[in-house]
């Protein structure tokens, strides 16, 4: 039952989907009963959709889930206010398609909502702008709504028609699996069609920017900053001249689903391993340098939100010894800011962010940058970096492999996971803190436990004496003695 088909508009839409689809910056339900749900609330919520990247609004299921029935439940006047209400309450005049299904036999209505990348949409009756960000509906004020008509401004290169594309350089495998993730049974060139990536004239399909980045075998034919490049740095510091110390220069032109897949084996092969200190299992677990989902999340966010009209500026991934670089052209988009960018989302490229959802490349764009930070929480790294300079974008994720890299022998490494059971939960934090900050005074320690220095000394002398820590210090007695994990 769950995969039951119940749009002709967007085949994605099946009865489990209705069911079970996390709202999202493209997905909305509104149930009967629930607060407020007159048509001008439905009609603020498409404007929403219309001002941002588009998406539909399903109109009589519940946010639990639960199917209702439009046609028990509102007399055929009420219906009527619904069915009109994107003529009644929003100008100007917009591309939203109302379909009304049956779902085993209740009626609901589905808004598939188009957004337009040159107008700013309002309530007709008091001039009043909202805009979706991620999963809720805002009202603009005066400064909002000049930020988003900037960004309208940008977004038009999207959709902009290639006149001069050739067809065969299309490429054809992509578009079947895209065509199968849609459960698209027609064809292909009549799916981009029906996604506003393309548009038919004439009996001859034309393409827009969108559809040439996403699908053809060589964007950079048709738009010369489709690229991305890989710079790979000796040391932490970019250096010219006689100290020029680029080790790897690759440059990747594809289709951006096609690059996303090459990049992640490019740079897999390319991270070195460091470990850390599992405090649960007492095992010391090797990871790479940085965690795949903080660097895909932030390759992915570059492509969808830099401005491609910005000619002959690439992508950029600078590494260094120490950390990962990763640049776009254009400023933050919209309404978001580096204070803000946890928790808002603004598409540059949104027919570019949609097809990427649609076809698995990420699970909810506008959870991408939240994922970052959590990510590298988890592997024990430094907060994700943004800053906003010179008209680009720029993501820095820092490592700990020159940290890591001998701050403990595979001997004591060795002998800590195979009496982890036999320490007691000060002695566990001793060693995760000098395993994290490589060495610490007794002072250090007894803060970080919460134990008296006394017991925290004779913990430190035990585990001298175990072979597992050194003391530096020549001096007898000094509070200020430095231990850390024996090296050799």
């Amino acid at each position: 039952m769950s995969t039951l088909f119940v749009s002709t508009v967007n085949t994605k839409i099946t009865e489990g989907y209705l069911r079970n689809q996390r709202e999202n910056q493209y997905f909305e339900r509104k149930g009967l009963g629930e607060k407020d749900i007159k048509p001008t609330k439905v009609a603020e919520e498409l404007i929403g959709m219309l001002n941002a990247d588009g998406g539909v609004l399903v109109f009589g299921v519940s946010d639990a889930g639960i199917i209702q029935d439009l046609a028990s439940e509102l007399t055929e006047d009420q219906l009527d206010k619904y069915r009109s209400l994107c003529f009644d309450f929003i100008h100007p005049a917009c591309n939203i398609e109302l379909e009304e299904v049956l779902v085993n036999g209740k009626l609901i209505f589905l808004y598939h909502v188009e957004s337009d990348f040159e107008r700013l949409f309002a309530r007709k009756d008091n001039e009043q702008v909202y805009l979706r960000m991620q999963d809720t509906n805002r009202k603009l004020d005066r400064d909002g709504v000049k930020k988003l008509e900037y960004d309208k401004a940008i977004r038009k290169f999207e959709e902009e028609l290639v006149a001069d594309f050739e067809l065969e350089d299309l490429d054809h495998s992509l578009l079947e699996e895209y065509k199968e993730k849609l459960n698209y049974k027609g064809d292909a060139l009549d799916l981009l069609c029906k996604r506003y990536l393309a548009k038919k004239k004439d009996e001859t399909f034309l393409l827009k920017h969108s559809a040439v980045l996403l699908f053809s075998k060589d964007p950079e034919k048709y738009i010369p900053s489709a690229s991305l490049r890989y710079i790979r740095y000796e040391g932490k510091e970019a250096l010219s001249g006689t100290d020029h110390n680029v080790i790897k220069d690759e440059r990747f032109e594809n289709n951006i689903p096609s690059l996303i897949d090459e990049l992640k084996a490019f740079l897999r092969a390319s991270f070195r391993d460091y470990y850390f200190l599992d405090m649960e299992e007492g095992k010391f677990k090797k990871v790479p340098e940085y965690p795949e989902e903080a660097w895909l999340e932030g390759i992915v966010n570059a492509m969808c939100h830099r401005s491609y009209n910005s000619q002959g500026s690439a992508i950029y991934i600078k590494h260094f010894d120490d950390r990962l670089e990763i640049s776009n052209s254009g400023p933050l988009p919209a309404q978001v800011t580096i204070q803000n960018i946890k928790t808002e989302r603004y598409a540059r490229n949104p027919r570019v962010a949609r097809v990427l959802e649609d076809m698995g490349y990420v699970r909810q764009l506008n959870e991408g940058v939240s994922r970052i930070y959590e990510s590298m929480e988890k592997s024990m790294l430094s907060e994700p970096e943004y800053k906003e300079e010179n008209g680009n974008v720029y993501l820095t994720l820092r490592n700990k492999i020159s940290e890591h890299s001998k701050t403990i022998d595979d001997k004591v490494m060795k002998m800590i996971e195979t009496n982890w059971r036999d320490y007691n939960d000060t002695q566990r934090k001793v060693f995760n803190y000098l395993f994290v900050k490589h060495t610490g005074t007794v002072k250090d320690l007894s803060s970080y436990t919460g134990i008296n220095q006394n017991t925290i000394r004779a913990y430190l002398n035990g585990f001298i004496d175990n072979g597992i820590l050194i003391r530096n210090s020549n001096k007898q007695r000094d509070k200020n003695a430095l231990y850390c994990f024996k090296k050799d």
